[in-house]
């Protein structure tokens, strides 16, 4: 009896994994298509019997992973690791990325850490170079208001582009869709093009489905326009004119970037740009404020990632170019997409690639000297855990896209408003009040990182144009005068404000063996207790000495620095010397050359009175001790 229970036991077993088995190949098949709504319910309901395997939960984490649902993909990529298999580098840093979605930064950079250790991978690089990223971000925020719009649905809503007053966005939605069929992956409509009129104050209204002649059965995404209205770029899948394109795997539909052209109020000419191919994609087109380049995502080959930015030229008849990496500083092995380009030519986009919040987040680079600066994360609360991209602006309104909770849909559509404030003033002489043109103005944040240059007018009249919520320093210096700054405190507001600064005539008695610092009335280079790097408020003293240098290009100066004794003398002249060379390092930075300085530290051992160890004296006789010397040994 005993036998037959174990046979029918057996066969129930093998009954079982042989429906599991089953379950799991109609579930690879979705998943393999891109089904992934249908092969996350099959992978669950085979989950919940108890089966176990990295397989199963690589793909349903996957499946969660591309559908945007980091959070849900975050249990799976759990289970996976808990079952301390060899997975591929690439798990860590997906899991790291769903754990953001949750907030779980602690954890996500222990997997971040795992995953620069068993990667060249340049998304572990910049992880492994800023490691306090949340805190940086915090740091920049705060330059951005936002909103919900009013023109989201429960579907997908996303990438709006400005034409005119109105706004063209893309949405899955049932109402208004030129078609009824469902997209596997999403388990929703295929997106159509939408229009939504802008009021006097920036809210959206009167939704209508954008052209027929545009949409068609396939999805359509991210348009943008030329400035005359005239002119369209947009992303569809691999059809047109009623004929369908494939990849060579006979199973891709791959998006492309399509041209057409307002003739008598119809969108027509539709066209396929030269660029694209049938096996890889391009998408998400931007133009630069010029129109002679346009932006655009690919995993077209030469791309470092799963998508890259681009860029390629357009000749005044309209002929492109051949397209461009935008390089390693721009692209990762990751996620870079939807570019956007503003009037000052910085390039705005989304990446889970460089270090943000969760997801994919907005970043922004500025044009340097015909080169794209190293990203910058554009804070919260543009940026959150969860999936921010499709970033536009028109001055100092904007939208962008976000997946983020309290949404009404999948995806949803923001506004934002920029703080921006102008502060503005004049550069005067102290003693008379005349004013001084020509002056050289310099803009620094609370790091005393250089931010822009400009010199005063002829009416001695300077502007700068600043974010709101930062504090920042203004120097101003001119030929025989003093080098003066001023701190302005952040504004929260939008507006303006007025700084005035004024400069002391540097009437100087310059000789060998002078003391430049006793002439500027500097008594101390301040430094933080221990250390030797230069304050901002040491900063503005050896500004002043960099401009009799630069008065006088032959002079040669000796920096010498000296302690009190209340340390030992060892500690003292250690200390002393690197600050005497930590003061070098920063004159060469800003101008003067390396062979018109000296440096040493002496630490305590050329007092300016009797206060020597075991001597009591008072604060203020140990500071004439602690002292920093400029002597001109030639000039």
């Amino acid at each position: 009896m005993k036998a037959k229970y174990t046979l029918i036991l057996l066969v129930g077993i093998t009954l079982s994994a042989f429906g599991q088995s089953s379950k799991l190949k109609t579930a690879d098949k979705k998943y393999d298509t891109f089904s992934y709504i249908d092969a996350i319910e099959i992978y669950e309901k085979v989950a919940e019997k108890g089966y176990k395997s990295a397989d199963l939960f690589q793909k349903l984490g996957n499946a969660y992973y591309f559908n945007g649902e980091l959070d849900k993909a975050a249990k799976w990529y759990g289970d996976l690791f808990a079952l301390n298999q060899e997975v591929d580098p690439e798990y860590y840093f997906r899991y790291a990325q769903a754990l953001k979605s949750q907030e779980k930064y602690d954890k996500a950079n222990e997997y971040m850490e795992l995953f620069n250790q068993k990667t060249n991978d340049n998304r572990g690089k910049l992880f492994a170079q800023n490691k306090d990223y949340v805190a940086n971000i915090d740091a920049v925020s705060g330059k951005y208001t936002m909103d919900k719009t009013e023109i989201n649905s429960e579907f997908y809503d996303y990438g709006p582009s400005f034409l005119g007053d109105q706004i063209v966005f893309t949405s899955s939605r049932s109402e208004g869709n030129s078609s009824s069929r469902i997209h596997d992956w999403t388990n929703q409509n295929f997106t159509d093009l939408f229009v939504a009129t802008i009021d006097n104050n920036g809210k959206l209204g009167g939704v209508e489905n954008f052209s027929k002649e545009i949409n068609t059965k396939f999805n359509e995404s991210s348009p943008i326009f030329t400035k005359d209205g005239k002119t369209m770029y947009f992303t569809r899948n691999n059809y047109n004119n009623g004929k369908k394109g494939k990849s060579d795997d006979k199973v891709s539909i791959l998006e492309k970037i399509y041209k057409a052209e307002l003739i008598n109020n119809e969108w027509t000419n539709i066209t396929e740009l030269p660029f694209c191919n049938d096996n890889y994609k391009t998408a998400h087109p931007a133009l630069s404020p010029d129109e002679k380049t346009m932006y655009f995502a690919s995993d077209m080959p030469g791309s470092y990632g799963m998508s890259d930015l681009y860029k390629v030229t357009i000749d005044s008849n309209g002929n492109f170019g051949t397209p461009e990496n935008l390089g390693t500083t721009i692209n990762t092995e990751g996620r870079e997409t939807f570019p956007f380009i503003d009037a000052d030519n910085t390039l705005f986009f989304a990446s889970d690639g460089h270090p943000g919040l969760g997801g994919l987040d907005v970043f922004e680079s500025k044009l340097e000297n015909k080169q794209y600066s190293k990203p910058q994360n554009i804070g919260k609360p543009i940026n959150s855990s969860k999936d921010d991209f499709g970033y536009t602006n028109k001055e100092k309104l904007g939208f962008f896209t976000s997946n983020r909770e309290g949404g009404t849909g999948y995806d949803d559509i923001y506004t934002f408003t920029i703080c921006t404030h102008t502060l503005s003033g004049l550069i005067k002489d102290i003693d008379n009040q005349q004013i001084l043109p020509n002056s050289k103005v310099v803009l620094f944040d609370e790091n005393m990182t250089k931010i822009s240059e400009t010199t005063s007018s002829d009416k001695g009249y300077y502007e700068f144009k600043l974010d709101c919520n930062k504090k920042y320093f203004i120097r101003a210096s001119k030929e025989e005068y003093e080098t003066a700054e001023k701190t302005f405190n952040p504004a929260t507001t939008s507006g303006k404000s007025e700084l005035d600064i004024a400069l002391k005539r540097n009437i100087i008695p310059i000789e060998k063996g002078t003391d430049l610092a006793k002439v500027l009335n500097i008594s101390i280079i301040y430094f933080d207790l221990d250390k030797w790097n230069i304050r901002p408020d040491a900063a503005e003293d050896l500004e002043k000495i960099i401009a009799v240098m630069k008065q006088y290009p032959t002079m040669v100066v000796d920096i010498r620095s000296h302690t009190d004794c209340r340390q030992t003398h060892q500690y003292n002249e250690l200390l002393s010397d690197r600050r005497a060379k930590s003061t070098l390092e920063f004159m060469v930075k800003n101008g003067i050359e390396r062979n018109r300085l000296t440096a040493k530290g002496y630490g305590e051992t050329q007092l300016l009175n009797n206060c020597a160890d075991g001597v009591n004296c008072s604060e203020e006789e140990h500071q004439k001790n602690r002292r920093s010397e400029f002597i001109i040994i030639k000039m």
